[in-house]
């Protein structure tokens, strides 16, 4: 399964208002591995950023001067997304400056091209309900190394979501050996069956079960007692 985490940098908060693309960085997974095989660009916005995105990406004016317009290079990224499931932070932000870029050339909208879009953001509100879910605070929170992000990048915060992102469904994971790591032929993959190991059963400890009943109280609480648990309950009493 191929994945492209995106992230973009904007003049502005609006694409209908007429805010612009300025930066694109893309990171490919394979399979939930990363493949090296990363696109990035900076894009001439054809206006000025305004002065509260500038402070938080420091992109200039006039560092963009000499940059490619959109335009340039939209065939690339279009090939480049093309059949693959975006991953992107608070995906509809990005999506609609990338699709207001498409509508500009009287091409398709992005989401044309692509098998689908997964917003990590939704994901991280179900997962950390009442918590703070920003790429740094989701960082702190699965160990995820984010010292070198200083100002907002679209490359170093696609990359920082791939980790993100692979922690965040690391449940997830495939039962998968790389060829490389075990016999079999050239490029396969085999499955492995743990039918063949006998796996110790570990009973969680005092401390862990408080831990556990803690979490069930704050989903509880952030969905206002709606929670299945508390509704079997109910039925059973």
């Amino acid at each position: 399964m191929r994945q492209i985490v995106l992230d973009t940098e904007t003049t502005g908060l609006s694409a209908d208002s007429g805010d612009r693309i300025i930066e694109i960085g893309c990171v490919e997974l394979l399979n939930r591995k990363l493949t090296g095989n990363n696109l990035h660009h900076y894009v001439n916005p054809e206006r000025d950023s305004h002065e509260d995105a500038l402070k938080v990406h420091g992109i200039s004016n006039e560092f963009l001067r000499d940059k490619p317009k959109f335009a340039a290079i939209a065939d690339e990224l279009i090939e480049y997304l093309r059949g693959a499931e975006l991953i992107i932070h608070n995906a509809p932000f990005d999506i609609a400056f990338l699709n207001k870029e498409m509508e500009r050339l009287g091409r398709p909208p992005i989401t044309s091209v692509v098998a689908g879009v997964t917003d990590s953001l939704v994901m991280a509100k179900e997962m950390f309900p009442g918590k703070r879910n920003g790429l740094d605070a989701l960082c702190d929170r699965l160990g995820v190394d984010n010292s070198s992000r200083t100002l907002h990048g679209a490359l170093l915060d696609a990359e920082l979501l791939a980790d993100v992102y692979i922690n965040m469904t690391r449940g997830q994971d495939a039962l998968l050996i790389d060829s490389g790591d075990a016999p079999g032929e050239a490029g396969a993959a085999e499955v492995l069956d743990l039918r063949q190991f006998d796996l110790p059963v570990l009973q969680a400890n005092e401390q862990e079960a408080q831990a556990h009943e803690g979490v069930l109280a704050d989903l509880d609480k952030a969905s206002k007692g709606r929670t299945v648990w508390r509704s079997l309950s109910g039925a059973t009493a």
